[in-house]
């Protein structure tokens, strides 16, 4: 039964869509009023996305604005581990958006440990799914 059958965890984000999603912010914001005469960048990289503009209130509405466009996108916002907010120069702000696949390997050595020793007669399967609903139920309360 085992060889038949596996159970695989697979938290990845469709690249495409959160391209599309940060094409559509950019547009937004240089069509808003209040963000219009910002000079609001956003970098989007392999790994992460960068996000410079005036000063907070206005990275707090980019925010929003790619939040946003990332929900409509059915991109979950699990993905998006925000930075701390750094001053680069003046005014001017910058915050490093870290782009999160799969859980974090320290999280899941942990998991797994804890569950064979709770579960110690459980299938390896049954103990994979319950270090993965664990680790999700984790990932919710702490946003």
């Amino acid at each position: 039964m085992a060889s038949e059958s596996s159970f695989d965890v697979v938290s990845e984000f469709d690249r495409q869509e959160l391209v599309n999603a940060v094409d559509q912010t950019q547009r937004d914001v240089r069509t808003r009023y209040d963000l219009k005469d910002t000079g609001t960048t956003l970098e989007l990289g392999e790994k992460e996305l960068v996000i410079h503009t005036d000063n907070e209130m206005s990275l707090t509405n980019v925010r929003d604005i790619l939040e946003t466009k990332a929900l409509r996108r059915n991109l979950s916002l699990k993905i998006f581990a925000y930075g701390p907010v750094e001053e680069v120069s003046g005014p001017r702000v910058r915050q490093v958006v870290t782009l999160q696949q799969g859980i974090d390997t320290e999280l899941a050595k942990n998991c797994k440990s804890s569950f064979v020793v709770i579960f110690p007669k459980c299938s390896h399967a049954f103990r994979a799914m319950r270090c993965a609903l664990a680790a999700k139920a984790r990932m919710s309360f702490s946003r």
